[in-house]
């Protein structure tokens, strides 16, 4: 039995070492080199205030600013608890929950009477997408331009200047950060 045991602990002792200590240190050191933005959550720094993360989204209610995708999380937008409603698509709470945004959209812009950009009713996957699509930014154009008194082509011209391509080009849909959008609506962000 002892001829087993030294080498069993050993082992452990070793591997608990290297995986318990070495990896750790050397992952936390390398990402803090050559990734010190994207390991320190992405956040969104302006004047030594931090605003958020550009990873996760915000909880926007009000009409002045664009609202993001609906959160799936209790609270909203909530990171510890990041998780799908796990509703399909048939499930009459899913499609009271849908009804029920998209009857609030209309009631806080009564004048917007196209169709409703899907990313605006439905949660991500996560609960936590902080992107919209370019056609969600548009409808809540007007919305925000009334509530906020400026030009409709003003705030369309903010949502084109802050539309982040594809990425590589290929990758994805165009989408826009609706944090970033909402600190350059404040003129916190150029």
């Amino acid at each position: 039995m002892q001829i087993t045991l030294k080498p069993a602990l050993s082992l452990l002792l070793l591997f608990t070492v290297l995986t318990g200590i070495v990896y750790p240190l050397l992952v936390t050191i390398s990402t803090q080199v050559f990734f010190p933005y994207q390991a320190n959550g992405s956040l969104l720094t302006k004047d030594d205030k931090q605003f958020g993360s550009v990873l996760i989204g915000q909880n926007f209610t009000r009409p002045g600013y664009f609202w993001g995708r609906p959160s799936a999380t209790s609270p909203a937008y909530n990171a510890a608890a990041s998780s799908g409603s796990n509703l399909g698509p048939t499930n009459p709470a899913l499609i009271e929950a849908v009804k029920g945004r998209i009857e609030h959209l209309h009631t806080a812009d009564p004048s917007q009477t196209g169709a409703v950009p899907a990313d605006l009713v439905m949660a991500s996957a996560s609960g936590l997408d902080p992107h919209i699509s370019p056609a969600a930014a548009l409808y809540q154009a007007h919305r925000v331009a009334m509530a906020r008194h400026l030009p409709v082509a003003q705030v369309e011209a903010l949502v084109a200047r802050f539309t982040e391509a594809r990425q590589f080009g290929f990758l994805g849909e165009p989408r826009i950060n609706v944090l970033k959008l909402n600190l350059a609506l404040e003129g916190r962000l150029n």
